[in-house]
């Protein structure tokens, strides 16, 4: 059956092979993972719909997300629903895909607090990518209006981190 087309109909997922898949997906912090074998294609993601692929048929299964502990010296996503962040006009976004810390180190104070003034240029949080961390620096100055991401968090490439007013 390794040179015959799989059919959706006839395709047996094995659903232990996906844990350990979705298992690898959390602990090296990947967005996503995808095999093929013997002509049957699997994806494994943490968010997002499925991506088709050719040939043969695609089969996706999306991983819980990571639980994490709450942070203890920094504070979560504000809680203000209204529009999303990532349509506000203040909005800061992420420079790049990586892991959001939103302290210089475990325990210290976090670089912003929601109310908060900034000054432009100001470093707001880091994005770590490949062992690198990066300040993420306001491009404006103003009041800290929201912290979206949580300490920790992977961030995608313009996913908005924080909203200045």
């Amino acid at each position: 059956m390794a040179d015959k087309p799989v059919s959706d109909k006839t395709a047996k997922i094995d659903t232990g092979l996906l844990r350990e898949i979705a298992a690898i997906l959390r602990e090296a912090d990947l967005g996503e993972i995808e095999i093929e074998q013997g002509g049957l294609k699997v994806r494994v993601s943490r968010s997002g719909p499925p991506v088709a692929h050719s040939p043969g048929p695609v089969h996706a299964y999306s991983a819980p997300a990571a639980a994490s502990a709450p942070p203890s010296a920094a504070p979560g996503p504000s809680a203000k629903p209204a529009a999303p962040a990532g349509d506000h006009p203040g909005a800061v976004k992420s420079p790049m895909v990586g892991t959001v810390y939103l302290a210089a180190e475990a325990g210290a104070a976090p670089f912003v607090k929601v109310g908060d003034t900034v000054k432009e240029g100001q470093t707001l949080l880091l994005v770590e990518a490949m062992k690198t961390f990066n300040p993420v620096l306001a491009p404006r100055a103003g009041r800290i209006a929201q912290i979206v991401v949580a300490n920790e968090q992977p961030v995608e490439y313009g996913e908005a981190l924080i909203v200045i007013e």
